[in-house]
């Protein structure tokens, strides 16, 4: 494995650390500032609000900067961010660093998943962004109980700073490790495009916008799913609350899984393990709704649902970027698809639960929003085929 795809996890490990870990910190935060707890949720939601916003605007700021040089700038942001949430002596203090830090993270996974491929073979590319996204995964297994342990012991601020730390150690990593020109299309190829007005032109592909929209609504119907899992464990599973954190290290396990295989699956043969994925996730929520009341079915389920959750992830990354002939700022809008798609999703699944369907109701809405993506990625792969002219000379050629 190059050591630069080795930092690039862990730059990738401590930005899903930053995302996950306030969820453990929230009561102590709230106390610190003297809060509500409502306003300590801002600091999830801002998060993510960021997130969307800094993957297209910082992406298409830096589109002519050399990609290293963009990842480190990016790495250096994220740990101003964390250093002044650690440090911050009030509530708006602390949302601002967390909206520095958050602005990161889209362009860190768009552009580094570019990085990421150019470090391995073309046979291997899903691969080595499943690899980058490993530090994610990892991150959501071990985020809120790392956040949860530490506060604990050492105060909530304890935390940041060990989040920092952690992206000092990406940055030097990424400096060290990372070639000068990775992530740059080689003198024998065409040049991907580089300028806002180049990389805009990638979006007049049907397929970008098909992978785009795939992404939203795949990501949407597990977070739908997602978004009020405690709920379904604790009033539908009878599991107790306590029961709920192991249970979504579970999950987390099968994120950590489904990306590796995901990765594996899509170098070869990419959009016949899309498909699969999204329609496996389908079936996991459908049965997980009607099974929620067993404990055992509901423990391997919830592992199933991050298996195929995230096996697509590697892929939809690769495709989208693929026919985007490179363009960095495609990459980092699959990433806003995808943080658009879960808003939506525990939208949609908090409806359902608002209208009295009960708490296995948003499990069956994120099927159904899952479906819809299935039935898109169908379509695109159907369009990506080629035609029988286009196979003969393809057999001519060779």
């Amino acid at each position: 494995m190059p050591s630069g795809l080795v930092a690039l996890a862990v730059g990738g490990f401590g930005i899903g650390l930053t995302e996950f870990l306030i969820a453990g910190l929230l009561p102590q935060v709230a106390a610190s500032f003297a809060v509500s707890e409502a306003a300590a949720g801002r600091l999830i939601s801002g998060y993510a609000l960021s997130v969307a916003v800094g993957a297209i605007a910082l992406t298409a700021a830096t589109a002519r900067l050399p990609r290293k040089h963009v990842l480190v700038g990016l790495v250096v942001l994220f740990v101003l961010g964390n250093l002044l949430s650690a440090i911050a002596p009030s509530y708006p203090v602390m949302l601002l660093g967390r909206i520095v830090a958050a602005l990161c993270h889209g362009s860190f996974f768009g552009i580094g998943s570019l990085v990421a491929r150019s470090l391995v073979a073309p046979e291997r590319a899903s691969r080595a962004v499943a690899v980058m996204f490993a530090g994610l995964t990892v991150a959501n297994v071990l985020g809120v109980p790392f956040g949860a342990l530490v506060g604990e012991r050492w105060g909530w601020r304890a935390a940041f700073w060990a989040v920092t730390v952690i992206g000092l150690l990406a940055l030097a990593g990424i400096i060290a490790c990372v070639p000068r020109r990775a992530g740059e299309t080689p003198p024998t190829e065409p040049a991907a495009p580089t300028g806002l007005r180049a990389q805009l032109r990638a979006f007049r592909s049907g397929q970008v916008w098909l992978t785009l929209v795939a992404t939203a609504l795949g990501y949407g119907g597990m977070f739908g799913a997602f978004s009020y899992i405690a709920y379904t464990f604790t009033e539908v599973g009878g599991f107790s609350s306590a029961d709920v954190a192991w249970l979504l290290m579970v999950y987390g396990v099968g994120l950590v899984v489904g990306n590796l295989i995901g990765g594996r699956a899509a170098d070869h043969d990419r959009d016949r393990a899309l498909v699969l994925a999204l329609a496996g996730l389908t079936v996991t929520l459908a049965v997980f709704g009607l099974l929620a009341e067993s404990d055992t079915a509901s423990v391997v389920l919830v592992f199933l649902m991050g298996v195929f959750g995230f096996a697509g992830v590697p892929g939809m990354i690769t495709r989208v970027t693929d026919y985007a002939h490179g363009a960095a700022l495609a990459a980092s809008a699959n990433v806003s698809a995808s943080n658009l798609g879960n808003a939506l999703g525990a939208w949609a699944g908090g409806l359902a639960i608002t209208a009295g369907l009960g708490y296995t109701a948003p499990l069956y809405v994120g099927a159904g929003i899952v479906l819809t993506s299935v039935l898109v990625m169908t379509v695109a792969a159907h369009r990506a085929r080629p035609t029988g002219r286009q196979a003969r000379e393809s057999v001519v050629r060779r």
